[in-house]
């Protein structure tokens, strides 16, 4: 009977060990993809709100803002599940040269982005896990003269 009781306490140990490794592996793999996410749909955004008008004529890279926040959002939604919330923020936007700071905190479907919770654990504090990931990034150009621009400049055109 001893070896019985036994037998099952290490069955029961086994469970509630790969239930807590299941339960942190979540929140690790959903911070790296978010994380892979946020990167990619920023370098992407960016790369689409290049104004190409602008690089043809003064040989500097430009980017648009409004096309860049359209974009980020597009590419971002489209990307993730729907079993977390999200709540963007975009930082920082410069459009020449382009460089954009996005925020974007992530929690379980309880948590709430405006700060109230609905999770509450027996002595009254929050039991929500919220997550943050913050990406600078900055595009730059390998061309160093423009050929375009120079002949306008040559031409006294610009």
């Amino acid at each position: 009977m001893n070896k019985a009781f036994l037998t099952i306490g290490i069955i029961l140990l086994g469970i509630l060990a790969l239930a807590g490794i299941n339960l942190v592996g979540n929140y690790s793999m959903g911070n790296e993809l978010d994380y892979y996410t946020l990167k990619e749909a920023t370098q992407a955004a960016m790369t689409d709100a290049i104004d190409h008008v602008y690089y043809s004529t003064n040989g500097t890279l430009r980017m648009d803002k409004e096309k860049f926040v359209e974009s980020f959002i597009l590419r971002f939604a489209n990307a993730v599940n729907n079993s977390r919330n999200y709540e963007i923020r975009i930082v920082d936007i410069n459009e020449v040269p382009p460089k954009v700071s996005v925020e974007v905190k992530a929690g379980n479907k309880s948590w709430n982005p405006s700060g109230s919770s609905n999770v509450k654990s027996s002595d009254g504090s929050d039991n929500n896990v919220v997550i943050q990931n913050r990406l600078d990034g900055i595009l730059v150009s390998d061309v160093k003269e423009n050929p375009v621009a120079t002949k306008l400049k040559k031409d006294g055109k610009l």
